[in-house]
């Protein structure tokens, strides 16, 4: 084992050796002098671990080793500074569906269920996420002992899936079952604190308490967590049965069971097996092999690689230290609070004390939502300097812009930026709209002068787009990629182009759901539809959320400077607005939103075009943006619009939706708009690049 693992490791007093029995070189084995055998998952080639067929195998030819002469215990651990297991690894997973899945899922259920019987106590120590398959291998531990920040969950769902190496009876088994499979139908992760609540984690301490913790475990010190009653009583059919309609009904609102197998699949296989743990496994491995070979599991592991694939363009070297945010608004505000949560040092100055203020109370809102200790909220909001008088400009290695949408107003603020920055500093504006082209005059270093496009909210959609003019130099272009990557945010590049890539493609979803109900369809029916398709929320509900301020600025300018006309409906939406119905913010846009979020809910149908004229339109404006190179490929394109707008996932993406579809259908469709509802349904030329 090497310095680092044991550093990682903490002080144990390991007397280590090389790896004995099967295996590929995934794990560290070593003895310690109480005579407790100690396995290190350490995946090779990888800065986190995941659970492959070869991890497992390598973990059967240690359990040879250990079932021949049975050791006082068991420990197993990552020795990844970044965490237990990040799950299964699926880089594997279309092949596993064609080499037979079922056979290969009941060969790793073998080597769980074997650790799971080895005759000594088997205890898990995780920091960091444990999650899918990692999880599953913490399960069948018989004891977890979880570092301060440690995370437990089972993400399948948002790859179409559901645990597939005993999660599915082994939670229930463990905690109480509908918090089991709350989890499991959400997606979502027990942090520190719950997991002790629930009972999945049976001892939370810090990393240098660990032996201790392990030492009471060996010798019987730690009381075990009750499953309590309500476990007991879904044993019976009929608890189970009340408890999974309930389950269906939550589960169909946030994932309809035709767009998502999977939920429906596990609700199912919970209600017909919980009380029998064989039949539960049985049926485990032969649901998860069926959900591989849906679209909708191949689309959404589509989206797993696409955010990949821009993670991996963001891995370069990050020389951005101190950044500088103008404007303590919504955006500036969320912009800054994110970088010093992920450990940039932010200065954020703004002409009143009172969005400043704001913003503060926003980052203590982030600090508690992404579940930081108060050691690590403290250390974030210590970064987040307030600076009113724009001391942090000298100092800073990027100045972020995100001032109203104001030519003018810009511009007088890049004249006095240029007085300030250092040398080799960079400018970005965080603007929406407006031509960089046109802003780089105002910037005194135009080849250090870049888009850096954001999307509210900052801490929970991913996607920034780094727009580039045509004096923007590749190295800026390269620094910003690596800011967005350090500061885990997804960059995709783009060229300075009406709406670049995201807006120009939404704003006619937007603008159409406007001409709709200028029409007479009512906007519950027109939200209804996009919902339906697969959006996360409809185009009427969107606008409100974006700002009809937003909206009027975004069209009219696209209007302007765009060879495709728009829809025209600025006029209505400057009624809205003069009227002061912006929106949410406003607490009255095309919804009221005084009694919270509106939930359009509705049988009426529209006409049948409906859900044709609110999503071809954006499809075309994606092609338009690839004929015209704003944008790299269509994978990023697709990447674009499903991390920023939330494009239903399952269809992974619009160029992969109308490649499905039928290119020459789609274009076909839009023809046929076209004729009947005007010259802004013409399909794009590029059509004819895709066919």
């Amino acid at each position: 084992m090497t310095k680092p693992v044991l550093d990682h490791l903490g002080e144990t007093k390991l007397a280590l050796g090389p790896i004995t029995g099967a295996g590929d070189g995934d794990w560290h084995h070593a003895v310690d002098e109480g005579g407790t055998v100690w396995l290190a998952l350490d995946r090779k080639g990888s800065s986190v671990n995941t659970i492959s067929e070869g991890v497992l195998k390598g973990l059967a030819g240690h359990l040879d080793a250990l079932e021949a002469d049975t050791p006082k215990a068991l420990v197993i651990r990552s020795a990844k500074p970044a965490g237990f297991a990040a799950g299964a690894d699926i880089t594997g997973f279309d092949a596993m569906s064609e080499e037979g899945a079922e056979d290969l899922l009941r060969q790793g259920h073998d080597v769980l269920v074997r650790l799971e019987a080895l005759d000594c106590p088997t205890i898990c120590v995780t920091h960091g996420a444990a999650l899918g398959a990692g999880f599953e291998l913490a399960l069948a531990c018989d004891w977890r002992i979880a570092v301060d920040g440690a995370s437990f969950g089972f993400p399948e769902v948002r790859l179409g899936l559901h645990p597939g190496l005993g999660g599915t009876f082994r939670l229930p088994a463990l905690i109480e079952p509908t918090e089991a499979m709350t989890l499991m139908l959400t997606g979502k992760s027990a942090h520190t604190k719950k997991a002790k609540s629930l009972g999945i984690a049976d001892v939370v301490c810090e990393e240098r308490h660990v032996e201790a913790a392990i030492e009471a475990i060996i010798a019987g010190d730690v009381e075990k967590h009750g499953a309590g009653l309500s476990s007991h009583a879904f044993r019976l059919g009929p608890a189970r049965n009340l408890a999974a309609r309930r389950m269906r009904s939550e589960a169909a609102k946030q994932a309809p069971p035709e767009h998502y197998p999977a939920p429906e699949a596990l609700i199912a296989l919970w209600e017909e097996h919980g009380d029998d743990r064989a039949a539960m496994q049985e049926g485990e491995i032969a649901s998860f092999a069926e959900l591989l070979k849906t679209e909708t599991s191949k689309n959404l592991r589509r989206v797993f690689f696409l955010r990949q694939g821009l993670k991996d363009k963001a891995r370069g070297e990050d020389e951005i230290a101190h950044v500088h945010v103008v404007g303590a608004g919504a955006m500036g505000g969320e912009i800054a609070a994110w970088a010093a949560l992920q450990g940039k040092t932010v200065t954020l100055g703004d002409v009143e004390t009172g969005p400043i203020g704001a913003a503060l109370k926003q980052a203590r809102k982030v600090c508690k939502d992404k579940h930081l200790s108060s050691t690590e909220a403290r250390d974030a909001l210590d970064r987040l300097i307030p600076d009113m008088r724009g001391y942090g400009v000298a100092r800073a290695d990027l100045v972020i812009e995100a001032a109203p949408e104001k030519p003018d107003l810009k511009g007088k603020i890049y004249a006095d930026l240029g007085k300030g920055m250092k040398p080799g500093s960079i400018l970005a504006t965080n603007t929406s709209s407006l031509p960089l082209a046109e802003l780089a005059k105002k910037a005194k270093t135009p080849t250090r002068f870049a888009g850096l496009h954001f999307f509210n909210p900052v801490s929970k959609l991913e996607l920034v787009e780094v727009v580039a003019h045509d004096k923007t130099s590749k190295a800026t272009l390269d620094r910003l990629s690596a800011f967005c990557g350090a500061i885990d945010r997804l960059p995709v590049l783009v060229q300075d182009y009406p709406g670049f890539l995201v807006n120009r493609a939404l704003t006619p979803y937007l603008l159409e759901a406007m001409v709709l109900m200028e029409e007479g369809v009512p906007k519950e029916v027109i939200d209804s539809a996009a919902i339906d398709f697969g959006m996360p929320m409809g185009p009427v509900t969107l606008a409100d959320q974006v700002g009809l301020d937003i909206c009027l600025h975004v069209a009219e300018s696209l209007k302007e400077h765009l060879d495709k006309p728009m829809p025209d409906v600025t006029a209505a939406l400057r009624d809205k607005v003069e009227a002061g119905e912006s929106g949410k913010k406003a607490g009255q846009g095309f919804y009221d939103w005084s009694d919270g979020t509106p939930h359009p809910d509705t049988e009426d149908e529209g006409p049948a075009d409906l859900t044709d004229r609110l999503i071809l339109p954006m499809l075309d404006a994606c092609v338009e943006c690839l004929r015209k190179d704003i944008a790299r490929d269509a994978d990023e394109v697709d990447a674009a619009l499903i991390f920023a707008t939330g494009f239903a996932p399952f269809r992974g993406g619009p160029m992969h939706h109308a490649k499905a579809r039928g290119v020459e259908e789609v274009r076909a469709t839009l023809s046929d708009l076209a004729a009947r509802h005007g010259p802004r349904f013409e399909p794009d030329e590029g059509w004819s690049d895709l066919a």
